[in-house]
């Protein structure tokens, strides 16, 4: 039987590494990787990449500096999305919360289709302008 590679995390590029860490490590309750936590108040973070990982220590995600990124403009495609990550949740109320969550970490709303009966849902954009869903599964 053939192997396959196995999907290690997911990076994304960001031009403030430690603040797109922050917040996706806050709204998905993970965890840095030993070694990579924020530095002491006033201490200089001169993190480039930084690893988020999951309760069981799995890599979920990792955050690469990148000074010349440029924010995706959807639902516009002047700048085009590139990829974006989808998360779910069980029920409506939990997508409600988790917006509110996200929000108040830094998320802007970019679309509401909340009230889809079939699969409701918000298009979010992280601190850096990353599109990420929340949705109903």
């Amino acid at each position: 039987m053939p192997t396959f590679p196995a999907l290690l995390h997911t990076v994304i590029e960001a031009p403030d590494c430690r603040a797109v860490a922050e917040f996706y490590r806050l709204l998905l309750g993970l965890h840095y990787r030993e070694g990579e936590e924020p530095p002491p108040e006033g201490a200089p973070d001169d993190a480039d990449w930084l690893v988020l990982l999951d309760q069981d220590g799995s890599r979920v995600m990792a955050i690469q500096e990148n000074t010349r990124t440029t924010c995706p403009s959807w639902p516009s495609e002047d700048v085009p999305m590139q990829m974006h990550m989808d998360f779910k949740v069980p029920t409506v109320e939990d997508l409600e919360r988790h917006r509110d969550h996200a929000e108040e970490l830094g998320a802007r709303l970019l679309y509401d289709r909340s009230q889809d009966e079939g699969e409701p849902l918000y298009v979010m954009a992280d601190p850096a302008g990353h599109p990420f869903c929340l949705l109903v599964q």
